[in-house]
């Protein structure tokens, strides 16, 4: 009995050592060997199409963009508030502009709070950049020209 049990092995061993040389071989003809029909040539380099997406999916594509626009209009709130501060002078009723801005900036804001479409609460980003970085660049040249004011009125003394 134990004879048997031994050829059984010995047998099981070199079919199984057999099976994985085949399926080793025929493994390293499709990763080295090109495509055996144009079909399959296409097949494995031509883009396909998107699968449609189910409501699910679609919810959660949603959340993610709407994720990354909340961290993008947080950002932008953060560095107009943080611009204010350089505008220090009093407006004609006699109130900070810093405040006078906090507050417009506030406002516009909580007005746009719950805007879905994706577009427009790009355009509005895009918008908040482009006229913070408007008013900073005429701050800076307003401040340059003071400066040199101030330096034309020292070298004229």
């Amino acid at each position: 009995m134990t004879a048997n049990v031994q050829k059984f092995r010995t047998l099981s061993t070199a079919l199984n050592h057999s099976f994985e040389s085949r399926w080793l071989l025929h493994h390293y003809r499709l990763l080295h060997h090109g495509p055996d029909t144009v079909e399959e040539l296409l097949d494995r380099h031509v883009v396909k199409k998107e699968k449609s997406l189910d409501d699910d999916e679609n919810e959660l594509l949603n959340r993610q963009r709407l994720t990354s626009s909340r961290r993008e209009a947080l950002s932008l709130y953060r560095d107009i508030i943080r611009a204010t501060r350089f505008f220090m002078w009093a407006n004609s009723q006699g109130n900070l502009w810093r405040d006078v801005l906090r507050e417009n900036v506030r406002k516009e804001f909580e007005e746009a709070r719950f805007e879905r479409d994706p577009e427009i609460i790009t355009r509005l980003l895009i918008g908040g950049r482009d006229a913070l970085q408007a008013a900073l660049d005429k701050l800076a040249e307003k401040q340059k020209q003071e400066i040199e004011k101030q330096r034309g009125n020292s070298n004229a003394r």
